[in-house]
């Protein structure tokens, strides 16, 4: 059958790395799983005992399309609690995931040929969706000088309708301060272009609390999800807060793409929310395992690397040992064990010196792996 132009996306590389993995599993090898962005840890206690008396109270079917009432009040209340932003819970859209937000903000802001900027290194997916949109992602590399975040200066005469950005940011963990959003917030309302915060890190936060783009201005999309912080990622229930003018633009969307949220999801993602001591318990597994890494990458010959605010990644400069980051994956994997991600996942240009280390397992696996990785590079 004919396939559409809009169709030709490149594969995720760290689905294709884990897959490598997997088939290593299966021949019998004990592998180290620093490759994929995903907590080890389970959705809450909270959250399966909420669904578990749900299911039996009844039937769960459709939702409205904005999704659970009570869980846009809880998410709302939650941005007072995190920000001390007073949001209107009538702004926040439930979505099938952060992956249902960005479809749904990519198709109420762009027409079919918009230009959006995206910042390189960045999630791979905004460049694959927007393409699958009909819509021209355009890379903005990032400078190491400015942690791995876009700048004005950056998109200055790019003719963009558009910018998303992510703080903190996959895979360099970088976060935006309060005047560097502000900058990029400015710079978008002066050059009529839409701003999309990717904000589904937040809550994983190490030295400071990162700043929500709400804090700055409310003329904005913000995309988060439950699968980070909230340890859900196969539930696939997220959250966007929009401008009041844009609710029913969104609403008339996910009505016709999603009908809505799994419904079963979003009752358990309520019941996560008020599981504060199980999600910091996790929070405190990642910073161990943090210290662990940048230490241990260090000490293994990894020293270019940019320190991490946030979420649960170590992105690194390896151009000391190979100008071909996924051949230098795949060396790694075969030799060590230890399933690490190219940068060319993340920045198209630049990536194929860089890799991304991720350290959301437990921490028996982070010490385990870095141990791998030491023996692996003094062998070299």
């Amino acid at each position: 059958m004919r396939n559409s132009t809009r169709s030709a996306v490149d594969p995720f590389i760290v689905m294709d790395v884990m897959q490598a993995a997997s088939a290593a599993e299966e021949a019998g090898r004990h592998i180290i799983h620093m490759e994929v962005g995903q907590p080890g840890t389970g959705a809450p206690k909270g959250a399966a005992a909420a669904l578990a008396k749900a299911m039996g109270e009844g039937a769960l079917g459709y939702t409205v399309a904005l999704g659970l009432s009570a869980l846009r009040a809880r998410i709302a209340q939650m941005y007072g609690e995190w920000y001390n932003v007073d949001l209107d819970p009538a702004r926040v859209v439930i979505t099938p995931g952060a992956s249902g937000g960005f479809l749904l903000a990519f198709t109420a802001l762009f027409d079919s040929g918009d230009r959006v900027g995206i910042g390189a290194p960045g999630y791979p997916s905004y460049r694959q969706i927007l393409r699958a949109l009909g819509m021209q992602p355009v890379d903005l590399p990032a400078a190491p000088e400015n942690r791995y975040q876009p700048v004005a200066a950056d998109f200055a005469g790019q003719d963009l309708r558009g910018l998303l950005v992510a703080s903190p940011a996959n895979p360099s963990g970088t976060m935006l301060d309060r005047p560097a959003l502000t900058a990029l917030t400015d710079a978008c309302a002066a050059n009529d272009m839409s701003f999309i915060s990717d904000e589904i890190y937040h809550g994983i936060e190490y030295d400071k609390k990162a700043v929500t783009a709400l804090e700055v201005t409310d003329d904005c999309y913000v995309i988060n999800s439950f699968s980070k912080y909230f340890s859900m990622t196969g539930w696939r229930v997220g959250w966007m807060v929009v401008p009041e003018d844009q609710v029913r633009v969104v609403e008339r969307i996910a009505q016709n793409m999603f009908i809505c949220a799994p419904h079963a999801s979003q009752i358990a993602a309520l019941a996560a929310m008020d599981c504060d001591d199980e999600l910091q318990a996790n929070l405190a597994v990642y910073r161990r395992n943090r210290d662990l890494m940048i230490t241990g990458l260090q000490e293994a010959g990894f020293t270019d690397i940019a320190p991490p605010d946030g979420a649960f990644y170590v992105y690194a400069d390896v151009s000391r040992f190979t100008d071909d980051s996924r051949a230098f994956a795949a060396e790694i994997l075969e030799k060590a064990g230890v399933a690490v991600t190219p940068g060319l996942d993340f920045d198209p240009a630049r990536g194929h010196k860089t890799l991304r280390f991720s350290y959301a397992r437990s921490t028996a696996d982070m010490e385990e792996g870095i141990a791998r990785l030491k023996a692996f590079m003094a062998a070299r």
